[in-house]
Formats: C-alpha cells, structure tokens, sequence
C-alpha cells in the first residue's frame, strides 16, 4: 500500500532530497530532517514546500507518527531520530530501498555508475530519452539545469538512476547501486575513492564487480574499457559489453573525438565500430566531459534512439549545477563553480577550463573536504592535478575528526606541503585559512581577465557569493 506520509532523516543529502521531490511530485506527504543545508538542495525544497526540522530529535517522528521513514547513508546508528523511529515500530527502509519500492518498480532501470562522471552522464541520458521522445523518469545527485531540479517523473518506461557505490545505510552496507535492478548499466570509471568505506583500490572493485554480475543475462554495459579499473571489473560481465572512448574511432563501440573547442562548448566526431557516425556539438568543455558524452550516446543508442537524433540534441543539454557552472562574472573577472574533488576531477576540470580559457590567467582554488581528501591518501596526487593552472589556492582545513569505517585516520592532508610541492613543479601556489581569506586576498590580486575555478563539494563558506559581492573591476597586476 502507498505511504501517505514519508519522512526523510537526513533529508537535504542529493539522493535524499531528489527522492523526496519525487514522492512529493507523486501526491504523497513528505517531511525531513537534517542538519547543515545548504543550496542547491534546500533551495530545492524550499521551492516544492517541502518542510525541514532543524537538527535530529525523536518528537520529529513521534510527535506525528509517519507512515515510513526512509534514513540517510549519513545516518549513524545513535542519532536520536532513527532510534525514536525503530524503538516505535514505524516502517524504515533506506533510500535506494525506498526508492526501488516507491517509484522504480516496473520501470526499465538505467543505471550510472563510476567514480568520476555519473551525474553529468547520468542528466545526459535522461536529457537525450527525454528530447527524442521517450518520456523517462530520472534521478541523480545535482541539480539537472534542462529539468530544473534533481528528478523527474516521466511516463515513459526509463528510469534513469545515479548509481553512488557509497554505503546504502548504517543497517546496511552494501553499496546503493546494488539495489536499483538495473538493466542498463554505464560504467564511466573505477579508481580508488571513499577512504572512509573502502580499504584500497581491490575493495572498491570488489563492489563494482559485484554490480556488473547482477546484470541479467539480456541486459547491456555500456562501459569505458579505455580505463584499467573499468577493464578489470567487466571482463566476466554476463550480459552484453558495449565499450566506449574519448579519441580516435578504431575499435569496437562507440568513440567521441574532440575536433574542435569553441567558446560555446566542444564539436565531437562520434564513430561507431571504427566508423564516423556524425558531428555533435556538446555544450561543455574537458575530455572527461567528450568521455561523459560518448558514454551516454551510447547507452541512448542500445535504447532505440537513432544515433542521427540524439545527435540533433546534444547541443540543447546545459549541464548540471557546480558543473563548470558560471556563477556570475564582475569587473571581467569570471567565477566558475565545479564540484571536483577527487585528483582526477580536478585535473580533468583543470585542463577543460584551459582549454574553454586559452588566453586568459586560470586560477584554481580547491577546498579538500571529504573524508578522503582530509587525508594523505591523494596527497601526491594532488601534486600533479593543477598543471594548466596559472596559480594554485588551497584552503587549510580544520583539524575536525574525519569518519573512517576503515581504521583510524593517522595521516592528514597538507596543504602547505600540497602548496610546497606545485611550486616544485613552478606554479604560483599558495596555502590560505578557508574561504574568507581567500576572498579577501582574491579581492585585490585577482585582475580583469581572470578565470576564477573554484573546486569543492561543499558549501565552502559561500564563497561565490562573497567573491561577487568583493570583487571590484580590477586592471592591475597581482
């Protein structure tokens, strides 16, 4: 039987906060919690009348009772509100449960996984079933700019999903795209991430072979075999294996290959089977963005939709929120938002904005953040992710405890010693104490001509707006 009132413990999570929208979109009550929102997602619900409790307490639950409540992988086993809800006896499940049981039942499941990419190619595919005429269901983890939001409930008989290999909930840790049933899986790539979950490189693709052996046997991957952790996890796939590229054409599946960049976004050569198959124009700018493409091209493609059409489409895709996103522009100083933050990510993003940006000065400025940049993991990495830069900002974090399944954590990342090494390499780089004192030295070194790249999977203190609101048109040198 439907619930007629869900609600969410931990609710502004992307996952969380899309499922949320989707099952209000569906006619059902829906309530959260959470702690620290921030935008895009409290924007979000704000915007759908979606009501948030400040903080978890146990009267969210009792004082009026829910008919299910649906808990967050950030949801530890002693907050107060998830005990309330189990001591009480309502109906819990997790959110790719919920999400399953809710709305995906009955629906073709599309699923995106990988380590770098699934949001970008995950709005894609849904962007090209939607403008060819196929009506389908989404859900990802950023705010799709061509639906206005994270989800979208469509008639058709596609439900595209965002497959994070993250822990589903702390009842249960199994990674959340083992629960969606997909039948159509892209694999965009399969390096080492999520310290915090994860042991090393063999345990993350433990996970994602697990994904690939749960295909049916008359399902398809659509994978980016042109990446060693990629290759190493689908060579026993059981179902049918459509590989994909950024470069040239020769080989089996489908390549895209950049021939030209132009200010408004990067024309593609798309070959299939060592054939060009036409011109597109993809709004964006990066390889691993020409990658993202290739890879949604061709998943649309083992769908039904005539490569010709998908084609005519992609020029009319706008990307997704803190993806290359252009926050504003003040004094010819222009501000980019990017959610990279794996050292991978940020070299991509880097390099696509040198690129976009040929002429004029770069400057990168990275927040690490997540529980596995805040430790020394990445550390040499790092290093060599910011070449394309024409200086380099890093933001001390604080020393606040780092969550870890695996152990503890001894060993931190340095933003001096990140700093200390890019200048090794000669690059302009300095360490700064968060986001406010780079605003106030942005504010009289940053010139007319600027690119500022701002790199964080946070809020980051605001630090776009505040730059905005600082900055003044400057001429002169840094």
């Amino acid at each position: 039987m439907k619930p007629r009132h869900v609600h969410f413990i931990a609710i502004a999570g992307t996952g969380m906060g899309s499922l949320a929208g989707l099952l209000e979109a569906r006619g059902i009550e829906v309530t959260g919690s959470d702690e620290n929102v921030y935008p895009p997602m409290s924007t979000e619900l704000e915007r759908r009348g979606i009501p948030v409790a400040m903080g978890f307490r146990a009267e969210n639950v009792l004082a009026r009772r829910p008919d299910l409540v649906v808990i967050g992988n950030a949801v530890r086993p002693s907050n107060p509100e998830a005990r309330a809800a189990i001591e009480a006896g309502i109906a819990y499940r997790s959110f790719p449960d919920a999400l399953r049981e809710l709305v995906m039942q009955d629906r073709h499941a599309v699923v995106v996984a990988g380590t770098h990419g699934k949001t970008t190619a995950t709005s894609l595919v849904a962007f090209l079933l939607a403008q060819t005429g196929r009506d389908p269901s989404l859900l990802v983890g950023g705010i799709a700019a061509n639906f206005g939001g994270s989800f979208r409930l469509g008639s058709g008989p596609h439900f595209v999903v965002e497959g994070d290999e993250y822990d589903t909930a702390f009842f249960d840790k199994t990674p959340k795209f083992l629960h969606y049933g997909a039948r159509s899986l892209l694999l965009t790539s399969v390096e080492f991430d999520h310290a915090d979950i994860y042991r090393d490189l063999d345990h993350v693709k433990a996970a994602f072979r697990a994904l690939v052996a749960a295909m049916p046997a008359d399902g398809t991957l659509v994978a980016a075999t042109s990446h060693a952790g990629v290759r190493d996890v689908v060579d026993k796939a059981p179902c049918r294996l459509v590989p994909y590229r950024v470069g040239e054409a020769e080989g089996p599946g489908f390549a895209a290959q950049p021939v030209e960049v132009l200010p408004e976004g990067m024309r593609l050569r798309v070959s299939v089977d060592g054939r060009e198959a036409g011109i597109g124009l993809l709004p964006m700018h990066g390889r691993h963005n020409a990658e993202n493409a290739a890879g949604a091209l061709a998943i649309v493609a083992q769908l039904g939709v005539p490569l010709a059409d998908a084609l005519r489409a992609l020029p009319e895709f706008r990307g997704v929120k803190r993806r290359q996103e252009v926050r504003g522009e003040i004094g010819g100083i222009t501000i980019i938002d990017d959610f990279a933050h794996h050292p991978t990510a940020v070299r991509e993003t880097v390099a696509g904005l040198r690129a976009r940006y040929p002429e004029r000065r770069l400057i990168s400025i990275f927040e690490p953040r997540t529980n596995t940049s805040r430790r020394r993991v990445f550390q040499a990495d790092y290093a060599r992710a910011f070449d394309g830069s024409d200086r380099v900002i890093v933001a001390r974090v604080a020393e606040a405890p780092i969550y870890s399944a695996t152990g503890e954590v001894t060993e931190r990342f340095s933003a001096d010693e990140l700093v200390a090494d890019l200048r090794a390499r000669g690059l302009d780089a300095l360490a700064l104490d968060g986001p406010d004192a780079i605003v106030d030295h942005l504010a009289t070194a940053a010139r007319r001509g600027d690119v500022l790249l701002v790199m964080s999977n946070g809020a980051f203190g605001n630090i776009w707006e505040k730059l905005l609101a600082r900055l003044a048109p400057a001429t002169g040198p840094a």
